[in-house]
């Protein structure tokens, strides 16, 4: 993904995570929800990034601890997390571990 230079237009996020995430771990499953409207007026949110959550199912997560999945998932969105997300609910999955 390139770097931009501000936060995307509100309609546009979810098709950028969904590209930086798709493009990364070539998921079995990822399913998006942006939950900016339920953090309204929360402080952290005033700057106009959002709050999301991601659910994703892919091979590059087997044999990973969360807390290093979490750090892909970061690293993949790059700019993204500096410039439209604020908060970032995460459940990653290895194939193996879905329900």
């Amino acid at each position: 993904m390139s770097a931009q230079a501000g936060p995307l237009p509100r309609d546009q996020r979810i098709a950028a995570i969904r590209a930086a995430l798709e493009a990364a771990f070539a998921p079995d499953r990822l399913e998006l929800r942006d939950d900016s409207h339920r953090h309204a007026g929360h402080v952290g949110a005033q700057d106009g990034r959002g709050h999301f959550h991601v659910e994703i199912v892919s091979a590059a997560f087997a044999g990973m601890p969360p807390i290093q999945r979490h750090r892909a998932v970061y690293a993949a969105l790059g700019a993204l997390m500096a410039t439209d997300i604020h908060a970032l609910q995460i459940r990653a999955l290895a194939p193996a571990e879905r329900e």
